[in-house]
């Protein structure tokens, strides 16, 4: 894979990293934030089916190896609905 590429953990879709949206479970605290932070990192395409797909299939849990709050998709879906915060 090319430097700066990443890949969707719902689809398998390779892009460049600024397509997608970074969540990270941040090493230490073990908190699952979104964009920024240091630890293990997951990238989800930014539109709705990946997201259910992800949240139905637990992908985001299992990529971090740890539990996802559901607040975080509930941000992730607020995205969804305005796409220029």
């Amino acid at each position: 894979m090319p430097v700066g590429y990443r890949c969707c953990v719902s689809c398998r879709r390779t892009a460049h990293r600024s397509q997608f949206w970074r969540i990270v479970r941040n090493n230490g605290d073990r908190i699952v934030t979104l964009d920024y932070g240091m630890g293990r990192s997951a990238y989800l395409c930014p539109t709705e089916a990946c997201l259910r797909l992800a949240q139905k299939k637990k992908r985001l849990e299992r990529s971090l190896r740890t539990s996802v709050d559901p607040a975080i998709y509930d941000q992730l879906f607020q995205r969804l609905e305005s796409p220029l915060i």
